[in-house]
């Protein structure tokens, strides 16, 4: 179940920030309060998986997928260069992330 909610909260980082991203320096409401909620709900996803997953790992595996999940959003919703190193740099920050989940 740890791994379940690490995962959900990594998806949830993505989403706080691109939400940041979008409100502006905090003056557009809507995104402020996406921001605020799914940061509240990352980081609690996140205490709670830490209860059985080490700290090293899990907080290395919700950045890498927030990381991901913001530069593939980027990519291909916010029209940010879609390249090959960039794509490559992804599947690299992928590999380790599923690295550290074979090897916890």
């Amino acid at each position: 179940m740890a791994w379940i909610v690490l995962v959900l909260s990594g998806l949830l980082e993505t989403a706080w920030a691109v939400a940041l991203d979008r409100s502006a320096g905090f003056s557009r409401p809507v995104p402020t309060a996406v921001f605020a909620v799914t940061l509240i709900g990352s980081m609690a996803g996140l205490a709670y998986a830490l209860r059985e997953i080490p700290v090293g790992t899990g907080y290395a595996v919700w950045v890498g997928i927030g990381a991901v999940g913001t530069a593939l959003v980027g990519m291909l919703a916010l029209h940010e260069p879609a390249n090959l190193p960039r794509i490559a740099c992804l599947l690299l920050v992928v590999a380790g992330v599923v690295g550290l989940k074979i090897f916890h």
